[in-house]
């Protein structure tokens, strides 16, 4: 995809510090740039350029080196941070809504429930010092799921035969990509051999693209089976 000539790429030591938050990738930091310069870096190799074509909201990988510095990179992240959020929220809500479609009393305060749940952890997040802290932020709505998925596993919770595995391998995927992502693997193991291409960010990304197809996957017969499935009058 690359195909232009860029600018003089800095290492880690000269990168600003707001971008040295990975110290095993040693090379390819792209200079501070303008909007223009950034959208031009979208044609050179650097080492985003992998981050920025697999990531499903390209922006914060892409203005990350933005010559507003910090201020701007923290707006980034915070919108970055947003976007997980709603995905996390959002794919759950029409699992919660299948999975209890029998109960219509308990439903809503499910719904609910997972929804300021949802709220608490993007705010934690957002706040968080750390990419730890974070995917321990995330975690709330992941236990929140699992109890859904055991409901379901146990006869207790309705849908789509087939479903509760898409949904369990949906997590497992986007557990191990933020495990991989706070590891720093593989580039641990070889400091400056992953700079460009494999490093930890980037399979966390494919991973995720993974866990939403599993999402997918799991969803559309859910919603189709909930359209059609007349529940048993007590």
């Amino acid at each position: 995809m690359a195909f232009l000539a860029g600018p003089r790429l800095l290492d880690w030591a000269s990168s600003p510090p707001h971008l040295q938050f990975n110290k095993f990738v040693l090379t390819g930091y792209r200079p501070a740039s303008s909007g223009s310069g950034c959208l031009r870096s979208l044609f050179y190799l650097h080492n985003e350029l992998g981050n920025i074509y697999t990531h499903g909201s390209v922006l914060y990988h892409l203005f990350m080196c933005h010559q507003g510095g910090s201020p701007v990179y923290a707006r980034l992240l915070a919108l970055d941070m947003c976007g997980v959020c709603l995905v996390n929220t959002l794919g759950a809500l029409p699992i919660i809504h299948c999975t209890l479609a029998c109960r219509p009393w308990l439903r809503p305060a499910a719904l609910v429930g997972y929804t300021v749940l949802s709220g608490v952890a993007g705010w934690r997040a957002l706040t968080a010092p750390s990419t730890s802290a974070r995917l321990r932020a995330f975690s709330w709505q992941a236990a929140a799921r699992l109890l859904v998925f055991g409901a379901r596993g146990m006869g207790l919770g309705s849908g789509a035969p087939g479903s509760l595995p898409c949904y369990l391998r949906m997590d497992a995927l986007a557990l191990l990509g933020g495990l991989v992502n706070v590891a720093r693997l593989p580039e641990r193991w070889g400091p400056g051999r992953f700079d460009y291409w494999g490093n930890s960010h980037q399979i966390m990304h494919l991973l995720s693209v993974g866990s939403i197809l599993q999402l997918h996957a799991g969803v559309v017969p859910d919603l189709l089976w909930a359209a059609h499935h007349a529940c048993p009058v007590d």
